[in-house]
């Protein structure tokens, strides 16, 4: 099965509008929905409308920007950004002075979900993937039984044996309390390096999430070009809900 995941859903009317125009052509099966940010409310009312599945995209880096939030909320999210954004290795250490601002930043992030929802995410992933920094797993704050996203996934030498190693015990930390798909990729590298067949061949035997951002003018071109319709007719498209 293939799980056709829009990113950002909610984060900007420009980005939303995008991605239902892939999903009033069946280009996409589920999103990702953010929080606190200046179109949430109406992706929420867009959800319902469309029956659409949702999931929560952790957002622990991009600035709310939502009239209505916090002053406390917004200072504390700040300063998780500041610390996992200093530089490309913050993530993968645990900061134990901000335990108690990732449990409230995340814990206030679902409690909006639900209510402008009315429901609990179907998936939880992260924007920029800071789902799977050390403070979220290590403290396993997303609730254990979930649908988590996985790390990205790779073929044999496309990553060092470094990268690849710590992947793998990530993912291995995600299975032990958490529901994964078997793969995880992005669009965009898929084009870029003309991996799709290949992608699109794993889903016919196994579980596979593929992100999308169709913000970004070349991914929604092909989601809503002839091609990706031909592709999507012999393939097990369903949402996250679906397993």
């Amino acid at each position: 099965m293939l799980i056709i995941n829009a990113d950002d859903w909610g984060g900007s009317r420009e980005g939303t509008d995008a991605m239902v125009a892939c999903l009033n052509k069946g280009r996409i099966t589920a999103a990702s929905g953010m929080v606190f940010m200046e179109d949430s409310e109406r992706a929420a009312d867009l959800a319902k409308m469309y029956d659409f599945d949702v999931g929560l995209h952790v957002n622990l880096t991009h600035e709310f920007t939502a009239k209505s939030v916090k002053t406390q909320l917004r200072e504390s999210q700040g300063r998780i950004a500041r610390f996992l954004t200093r530089n490309k290795y913050a993530q993968l250490l645990y900061n134990p002075a901000l335990r108690r601002e990732f449990r409230y930043v995340f814990e206030a992030q679902l409690e909006e979900f639900l209510k402008l929802y009315g429901d609990r995410p179907s998936h939880f992933d992260g924007h920029r993937h800071m789902h799977l920094c050390s403070n979220m797993l290590v403290d396993t704050l997303i609730p254990a039984g979930e649908r988590v996203r996985r790390s990205f996934s790779f073929w044999p030498g496309e990553k060092s044996l470094i990268n690849r190693a710590y992947r793998f015990l990530v993912d291995r930390r995600l299975a032990s309390n958490y529901r994964l798909t078997d793969f995880f990729f992005s669009l965009l590298q898929c084009l870029k390096y003309g991996r799709l067949g290949r992608v699109t061949e794993l889903a016919r035997t196994g579980k596979v999430e593929l992100m999308t951002h169709p913000m970004v003018a070349a991914e929604r071109e092909f989601l809503l070009s002839e091609e990706w319709e031909s592709t999507l007719q012999d393939l097990p498209a369903v949402s996250h809900a679906a397993w």
